[in-house]
């Protein structure tokens, strides 16, 4: 008889928490891209954002929980590029870039390529990060985050619905900032990543009065805002590397 003990074979399985805001996030990209095809383009940026929430959120909580997986983390790719590639791109494309068609077989074309260069550079993105996760600057992003990117155009469609400028008419700032956002994804450009903000340990009380000022301004016209600051945020990038740039120049001069 053998006494020798079978293996015990585990059952695999998937953190339950964590992945649930991650598919709380597809589930608002996916109704974006459905809102903007029933014309509801208000419901499709909002959702959007709220895509950035979830987004936010379900990173933080497999760290606090520590319930990270290899699994949740191709998960949330897979869901960024909806959300934050395909989502924004079509939402503007039916919102502002269809309207083109009327200006030309060529304008037509070009309302593609600019939605296009916005999904890729997302693709792109995404792709890149994932491959230097390991050896990336905390500090600082490589490109535009994909999120912020869909912000902006997010923040658009939301500020001009919410002000009656029709997307016929805005369609050359629409073009521009899918263009725009696109190529800085997947540019050089550094930009702040707020990772060195930790919200385990405690912090000045002054901190908690800030968080409530930046609440109480964002409700005060979330549309603008959100459009407003996250546009500051895709343009802080390309002054900040300037600055370094020249910096570093100044520095070996001083040599």
């Amino acid at each position: 008889m053998n006494n020798e003990e079978s293996p015990v074979h585990r059952r695999r399985g998937i953190y339950l928490l964590p992945n649930l805001f991650t598919t709380a996030g597809l589930f608002a990209g996916f109704y974006a891209i459905v809102s903007a095809m029933s014309n509801q383009f208000e419901h499709a940026a909002i959702a959007i954002f709220v895509a950035m929430i979830m987004d936010g959120i379900d990173g933080r909580v497999a760290r606090l929980t520590n319930t990270q997986s290899e699994f949740g983390v191709q998960y949330d790719s897979l869901s960024d590029m909806v959300c934050f590639g395909l989502a924004p791109s079509l939402v503007v494309f039916e919102w502002s870039l269809r309207s083109m068609i009327e200006h030309g077989w060529l304008w037509s074309k070009l309302a593609w390529l600019a939605a296009f260069v916005y999904t890729a550079g997302a693709a792109l993105r995404l792709a890149r990060f994932n491959a230097q996760v390991a050896t990336a600057d905390k500090e600082y992003f490589q490109g535009l985050p994909s999120p912020s990117a869909a912000a902006v155009l997010a923040g658009l469609v939301w500020f001009s619905e919410d002000n009656g400028l029709s997307g016929s008419d805005m369609w050359v700032v629409g073009s521009v900032l899918a263009v725009l956002t696109g190529l800085l994804m997947v540019s050089n450009v550094r930009y702040y990543s707020f990772k060195e903000v930790d919200f385990r340990n405690r912090v000045p009380f002054v901190a908690l009065i800030a968080v409530v000022l930046v609440f109480v301004v964002v409700s005060s016209h979330p549309p603008g805002i959100l459009f407003a600051g996250f546009l500051i945020y895709a343009l802080s990038g390309p002054v900040i590397t300037l600055y370094q740039v020249r910096k570093r120049r100044r520095q070996r001069r001083a040599r």
